[in-house]
């Protein structure tokens, strides 16, 4: 029996295959049963069946993130949203706003501040020394999630007393006098710091976590690529949600790798494959070959305008080459963070020279990348994960931003090259990396195609000639970011499961500014509403 049909104005069903004239969708038992005009998907309703109209809607494929953070992102998203500060008094003021809100806690906490905002002063714990005082434990981790800035009683507490620089690039920074900045780089350097913030309960990250599922589910997504397990107990988390329902939204989690990770655990990451619940699963492994170029810890072929950037995080790198031959060789999926020319370059060249046929590996970000790579990419069949809102918020046109400044003219040209990379013949699925940016798809979906911050009245493009086709940024949240997976899914066909979403108007038709003004009017995960006004 037919459980559910949706009928809207029209099915953009990315299958050369549906009928012409396609507006309805046929549902029984979590899965597609027929695609096609209204007059014959009717015809196989039961008594029973419920039907869903929404006149004017454009049905298209459930949407997946192919890059994000959700659980990790319970640690960041605390405190004062500095997401949308660009200036140093924007901060200051903000800053001050964050002092009133917070008055009553014992730790100040902000996120999301992009380095630009420092505006070629020291990125260092001045500001919030100004505002709060030097006594106040106070942190702000950066847009990046790659660095913080810690007060000096939050260094004091977490018993970093002096500056450090790591091989890599990583450690606590300090000034020309060796006094130390506040400004903490990579993961284990601002863990130090981490580990003394107030801790949160676990039943209140389950409802943080299942509301921003929800919020999620809301916009269209379906189902998410999760680039991390860092939290130990994100499993449970998960399982938690699920004793009381289902997920409002997919959960495909690649657990990370890092240089310190022993040969014990690797096997216990290729035993961990599979193991999940109704809707998340782990399924592929995360590795980072370098860091941010804002941190001077992306692994260029030369250095920045500071004279960083020459280290992978690896060393020596063919230990990581190593690892990824490992995990290929188990049928592990990897995916490899990789930002700087040199790093994306090493990663294309250690996966482009594994046995042909095997499981899919991707490359996330490929932030500044050269043609040739781009050419490799293609003709290897190694997937191309990138944030199109990484660079239309974050680079500016004159090249005054931190990004481009780090890298110079020659090298800032070669900005998110999504057209290229597309064009090559890779898979290229697209995403927002949250919380590093917010996870609206259709405003990446608009970006994408405009090259531009479109809900900023009179941005400038960047690389206009790297725009996407509406196709293109719609496939790229659909059939591309199942690709990436693998799959063969993000289409509306008899036997997938019935993950659709009904939206106010014709994402391959309208512009990028009426498509950043979308509005979900229903979200279906295996049949049943998760989300949608």
């Amino acid at each position: 029996m037919i459980d559910t049909i949706v009928i809207g104005a029209r099915v953009r069903s990315l299958d050369p295959g549906t009928a012409q004239g396609a507006d309805a969708v046929a549902i029984a038992d979590g899965r597609i049963t027929a695609v096609g005009p209204r007059s014959e998907i009717l015809a196989l309703a039961g008594s029973g069946t419920e039907l869903i109209t929404h006149a004017s809607g454009t049905i298209v494929p459930g949407l997946v993130d192919a890059h994000s953070h959700p659980i990790y992102s319970l640690g960041i998203v605390r405190g004062l949203a500095l997401t949308g500060v660009h200036t140093y008094a924007e901060l200051v003021a903000a800053l001050e706003r964050g002092r009133e809100e917070q008055a009553g806690q014992e730790w100040f906490l902000a996120w999301g501040l992009d380095p630009s905002a420092f505006e070629g002063r020291p990125i260092g714990n001045a500001a919030l020394h100004e505002v709060l005082g030097a006594d106040r434990p106070a942190y702000i981790k950066m847009f990046d999630a790659h660095s913080g800035i810690a007060s000096a009683s939050a260094l004091a507490r977490a018993g970093i007393d002096a500056p450090v620089t790591h091989p890599d690039g990583s450690g606590a920074a300090g000034d020309e006098h060796g006094v130390l900045t506040g400004h903490l780089i990579e993961f284990p350097t601002m863990e130090i710091v981490e580990r003394a913030l107030p801790a949160l309960g676990f039943e209140d990250r389950v409802a943080q976590l299942r509301g921003l599922l929800t919020d999620m589910a809301a916009v269209g997504i379906t189902a998410a690529h999760v680039m991390d397990l860092q939290d130990d107990d994100g499993l449970d988390l998960l399982a938690a949600i699920e004793a009381s329902g289902d997920l409002p939204v997919r959960l495909r989690i690649s657990p990370w790798v890092t240089p310190e990770t022993t040969d014990a655990e690797v096997d216990a990451l290729i035993a961990l494959q599979g193991r999940g619940g109704r809707r998340y699963r782990i399924e592929g492994v995360k590795f980072f070959i370098d860091g941010t170029v804002e941190g001077g810890t992306a692994w260029l072929a030369s250095p920045d305008a500071e004279g960083e950037g020459l280290a992978s995080a690896w060393a020596p790198a063919e230990a990581y080459a190593a690892r990824v031959r490992q995990f290929d060789h188990a049928g592990v999926p990897t995916a490899t963070h990789a930002i700087g020319e040199q790093g994306i370059r090493f990663v294309a060249e250690t996966l482009a020279a594994l046995p042909p046929g095997g499981v899919p590996h991707r490359i996330e970000h490929i932030e500044s990348v050269e043609d040739d790579v781009i050419a490799l990419i293609g003709t290897s069949g190694i997937v191309a994960s990138m944030q199109p809102t990484h660079c239309t918020h974050h680079v500016r046109g004159d090249g005054s931003d931190d990004w481009s400044r780090r890298l110079g003219p020659e090298r800032a040209a070669r900005a998110w090259l999504t057209a290229d990379v597309r064009r090559s013949g890779a898979v290229l699925a697209l995403g927002s990396d949250w919380p590093v940016a917010a996870f609206d798809p259709w405003e990446i979906m608009a970006d994408a195609q405009g090259r531009r911050s479109v809900a900023t009245p009179g941005s400038a493009p960047v690389r206009a000639d790297q725009a996407l086709s509406a196709a293109e940024a719609l496939e790229g949240y659909t059939t591309h970011a199942h690709r990436a997976a693998g799959s063969d899914g993000g289409r509306l066909v008899p036997g997938a499961p019935a993950d659709l979403v009904v939206v106010d108007r014709d994402p391959l038709t309208v512009s990028p500014e009426e498509l950043l003004e979308a509005r979900v009017l229903l979200t279906l995960v295996d049949g049943r509403p998760t989300g949608g006004h």
